[in-house]
């Protein structure tokens, strides 16, 4: 099975389904301001792809002969998302409902797009062969990567020094000769505000939301009216200019730079531990100034895309972002109408956000939002 491919309506009602979950037809037409008539045979059309399903009757809920629900099918597909982080590579399947298959994580020495796919490929069919998926439809894969486009198109990256022959090369023909799938190549920043937006539930509530990645180094996701902003040439985010390289940063490097100049003898995030004496006072003092410089970003950000979430994500212990986003909270934000700022809120999705993301990609691209 290829992969599928909808109209405006068609992409409509999906979004309606992923937002508010299962609904009647019924409840469809009157929520997208449809005919019956259209909602009946558009739903025909969906139902006949295997992308949504019918609530069984055990589960619909009511007496009598309730109206049948229509949710999305998690059969109707799964995409892969792939990520490679500093002596890490990352796999994660996801069904076309938005829920998690499998997550594959491992320890790898630096290699290079062709090696990374190679892998990619080989433990992507151990893992559909894992769970029972072969047959299913394969929507595409996902690549993350940390990094800012350097072309409108995408084609090639400014890739972090850490992974060397990444930067400027070719990576979506290398990736694509080796895979072989509809591919999908982003910032690990959009990624993660991708993965925020549809597993952290901000759909529900929100249609425009900014996500700060605490990752390699600082970067923001924006997703405005349910769509990603890439910008112009593809940079749209890039925050991390605002805080040259060469200064303090509100980074993960930044922090173990800080951490090590004080005596604490760390190199990657995962020795950041909030419980040691020896660490805290030190932490309390970089979240400090670290708020303070995101107070900037979280200002400009509501001023020019007034979003209904701020959301704090990334590889720093879960303490570390608690601490950015209670000093957030109680700094003097902006506010427009009725003393209102965006709440400041922190990522409860656990697991590799950025991979998750990736794999979310080619379910965004195909069905999000017309």
């Amino acid at each position: 099975m290829g992969t599928p491919t909808f109209d405006k309506d068609q992409r409509r009602i999906i979004h309606a389904l992923r937002k508010a979950g299962a609904l009647s037809r019924s409840a469809l037409a009157e929520r997208l301001e449809m005919s019956n008539a259209a909602l009946t045979r558009i739903s025909r059309e969906l139902l006949s792809l295997g992308v949504v399903e019918e609530v069984s009757e055990g589960e619909a809920q009511g007496r009598g002969r309730p109206a049948v629900p229509l949710r999305l099918a998690p059969t109707g597909g799964y995409a892969v998302g792939a990520t490679a982080h500093k002596g890490l590579l990352d796999i994660a399947l996801v069904d076309f409902a938005g829920t998690t298959i499998a997550t594959h994580r491992e320890t790898i020495a630096p290699i290079d797009p062709k090696q990374f796919a190679r892998r990619v490929r080989t433990l992507t069919h151990e893992l559909v062969d894992r769970h029972d998926l072969l047959g299913r439809r394969m929507l595409g894969i996902g690549v993350a990567v940390p990094g800012p486009a350097l072309s409108p198109e995408g084609e090639r990256w400014s890739v972090v020094d850490d992974m060397p022959g990444w930067r400027g090369t070719p990576l979506r023909e290398i990736l694509s000769a080796e895979l072989g799938w509809p591919l999908w190549i982003e910032n690990d920043a959009n990624v993660a505000a991708i993965a925020e937006f549809y597993m952290g539930g901000l759909l529900r509530e929100f249609s425009t939301v900014v996500v700060l990645l605490l990752g390699y180094g600082i970067g923001a996701g924006v997703i405005v009216d349910g769509r990603l902003v890439r910008g112009q040439f593809g940079v749209a985010g890039e925050i991390g200019c605002l805080f040259p390289g060469n200064r303090p940063r509100p980074s993960p490097l930044d922090l173990i730079s800080t951490l090590r100049a004080s005596g604490c003898d760390i190199s990657s995030v995962h020795e950041i531990d909030p419980a040691s004496d020896a660490q805290r006072p030190v932490l309390a003092q970089w979240m400090d100034r670290a708020a303070a410089q995101l107070e900037v970003v979280a200002n400009t950000a509501f001023a020019w895309l007034d979003p209904g979430a701020i959301v704090l994500a990334g590889a720093v212990p879960h303490e570390v972002l608690e601490g950015l986003a209670d000093r957030l909270r109680s700094a003097n934000l902006v506010t427009v109408m009725d003393e209102r700022s965006p709440p400041v809120r922190v990522s409860g999705l656990r697991g590799s956000l950025v991979t998750l993301g990736a794999a979310l990609l080619p379910i965004h691209a195909i069905s999000g939002e017309a």
